[in-house]
């Protein structure tokens, strides 16, 4: 799936709501899903903003490496995170269907780069195990569930929690 098409489809689930085709609580149901190594991770497509194919970089000194650095998205900075290396898997080069998912966190813009987008899913509660044996001793997990879907399991991701040192870096990055 492009990044163009990924943005289609996380904007066709919210016209939907917004011309009542679908519930407004379904929303909440619905998951933009991503590869990152061989597993599959999602997250709310309410937080989703859009979905951009990469673009230069510009590289922000005394930062975590996860933290690729800036874009410049159509004069908004943005701050990007590898989730790979958040993750603590190897970096890989960026490819063509490498792709930074866009996202509005606590009013802040910010980018996740991630190997490539699968699509946008409905995941009912139902489906949805608890994720609660995951994390640090404090019960603070980036994974806040694990969403069954036909035979695969998408890991679903606590993205403020995720992106939660990103609340500190942001503005730093925001004045370079």
């Amino acid at each position: 799936m492009t990044a163009q098409v990924a943005t289609d489809a996380v904007n066709e689930a919210r016209m939907a709501v917004d011309e009542g085709v679908v519930e407004a609580e379904s929303i909440d149901s619905m998951y933009l899903t991503f590869a990152v190594g061989e597993e599959d991770y999602g997250m709310s497509i309410g937080m989703v903003t859009e979905i951009v194919g990469m673009q230069r970089i510009m590289v922000v000194p005394d930062v975590p490496d996860y933290i690729k650095g800036v874009i410049n998205l159509r004069g908004k900075v943005i701050p990007l995170m590898d989730v790979r290396l958040r993750f603590g898997m190897n970096e890989r080069p960026y490819d063509d269907r490498t792709v930074v998912i866009v996202l509005e966190v606590n009013d802040a813009p910010m980018g996740l780069i991630v190997d490539r987008v699968r699509e946008v899913i409905d995941i009912p509660d139902g489906n949805i195990d608890s994720a609660n044996s995951f994390g640090s001793g404090d019960g603070r997990s980036v994974v806040s569930g694990l969403g069954r879907v036909d035979e695969r399991v998408v890991i679903l991701l606590d993205v403020p929690l995720l992106v939660s040192d990103m609340d500190v870096i942001a503005p730093k990055l925001a004045k370079s």
